[in-house]
């Protein structure tokens, strides 16, 4: 009886001591959020942004009295007039002098930012540089005295599973400290051809765009960028290694030089990987070479799979774009392609990426659009076949485009029955068209091609 006594009693000891060392473990593994958000906040600041938008003039409907229009015009002609829009959002300082970094879409074409300390002192933010393709912007700030600084990790590091901390400024709720863990990496989004997203379940509102996204040691892994509509607890973050890779660049020069290959690539799928002989899904193929391009000057060509870049295999075909454009331009790099069955080294020289600005053809005195060439990285961002046509990159509101229904992101492909090579035969046949005829354009939206009509005035 006794002996029974004293082995329940060991059993219960055992049990009793594997609760204790679990809940133990588990306060060990747990970051300490408290410590961390007290330390980091002063280096996470508010952003404030305005801009004066053009409001889009009223409709006359099928059917309806125009003198109704005229009335309304003249009781509601103040509304009409350009009004002042507002953004919120986060940044963080990365040096003690006032720089800070942001995202590109929060401070983009703003009038006017205020960039406010958790201290409360505001100071005025003048924009150094930015990068469009990042979505990342380089904020500087005036301020007396050494600023705190939120040093930058190594994303590289991080694994999913691991604890991350967000602090931001979500629907204008200064400071707001969330927390939770690495769910993926490597998301694309179709945000752009350099897609690679940390994806986090930390909390990530309107308002957090910009913001810092720490590991446990108090370091910048990721900056927080986008949300997926209606998703809880999905959010995701720009490897703060892509930011660092750039952050020269906008500093010195206020915006950012990328490689140039001057090819389109698609997915390796199992069943093409089968059919080009090799093992695993793995590398990029090949679908177009831009004529002239590094690629056909290096021999490239279509059905090419690239296997290895400059030293680094390929493993899926997101991750082909991302090493060219961070590629210095004119650097020699070797390519290992899978052709016909066989592998084949080939050396291409990387040149420069085309800037939009530089290719962008402003036709906003007569239809109020701009636009630039199809690029294969844009080709591919559209998801479009081929390299022929130019892509609408703003419409002017009220314009004869928005009032005829183009729309930013629109690839225009003929103009009165007529092929658009690029900007340069864009340019030609707006400016052959006479006023009071029609110009009847064919435009590929999406996965869809539609015809619109515009009376030239």
């Amino acid at each position: 009886m006794q002996a029974a006594i004293v082995a329940r009693f060991l059993v219960l000891s055992v049990f009793l001591s594997s609760i204790f060392s679990t809940v133990a473990g588990a306060s060990v593994l747990t970051p300490d959020f408290a410590k961390l958000a007290k330390k980091l906040k002063p280096a996470v600041v508010n952003i404030s942004t305005s801009k004066t938008i053009a409001v889009k003039k009223r409709q006359i409907a099928p059917g309806r009295d125009p003198f109704q229009e005229y009335f309304e015009k003249f009781f509601e002609g103040p509304h009409q007039r350009p009004q002042k829009q507002r953004n919120l959002g986060t940044g963080f300082i990365i040096s003690d002098d006032g720089y800070i970094i942001t995202n590109n879409h929060v401070v983009k074409d703003a009038d006017e930012i205020k960039v406010k300390l958790s201290d409360g002192r505001e100071f005025a933010g003048d924009v150094k540089g930015r990068d469009e393709k990042l979505d990342l912007a380089l904020v500087k700030i005036d301020a007396k005295g050494h600023l705190p600084v939120a040093p930058l990790g190594d994303s590289d590091k991080m694994e999913v599973g691991d604890w991350v901390m967000a602090i931001g400024n979500p629907f204008g709720l200064s400071q707001t400290v969330t927390a939770g863990i690495i769910s993926a990496q490597g998301r694309v989004i179709g945000s752009g051809p350099y897609d690679d997203f940390i994806q986090t379940d930390a909390s990530i509102n309107p308002g957090n765009s910009g913001g810092p996204l720490f590991n446990t040691e108090g370091e910048v892994i990721g900056i927080n960028t986008a949300i997926v509509a209606g998703g809880q607890g999905i959010g995701f973050a720009i490897p703060v290694n892509m930011a660092k890779e750039i952050l020269p660049q906008l500093k010195s020069a206020g915006k950012v030089t990328r490689g140039w290959l001057g090819v389109s690539v698609q997915l390796v799928t199992p069943d093409l990987a089968k059919s080009f002989g090799l093992d695993s899904e793995k590398g990029a193929l090949v679908a177009d070479v831009v004529k002239e391009s590094p690629a056909e000057k290096a021999g490239l060509k279509g059905g090419d799979i690239i296997l290895e870049y400059d030293g680094h295999p390929i493993k899926e075909m997101g991750e082909l774009p991302r090493r060219v454009a961070a590629t210095p331009v004119g650097k020699k790099v070797k390519l290992v392609v899978q052709r016909e069955g066989r592998q084949e080294t080939l050396q291409v020289t990387v040149e420069q990426l085309k800037d939009d600005d530089q290719d962008s053809a402003v036709a906003s005195d007569r239809l109020g659009v701009k636009v630039t060439e199809l690029t294969p990285e844009r080709a591919q961002q559209l998801r479009v076949q081929g390299d022929k046509g130019v892509v609408v990159t703003d419409v002017e509101p009220d314009s004869l485009a928005d009032r005829a229904g183009i729309q930013e992101g629109d690839l225009i492909r003929e103009i009165n029955g007529v092929r658009v090579s690029g900007v340069s035969d864009y340019s030609k046949l707006i400016a052959a068209a006479k006023k009071g005829g029609y110009l009847k354009m064919l435009l590929r939206r999406g996965d869809a091609s539609l015809f619109v009509a515009l009376r030239l005035e």
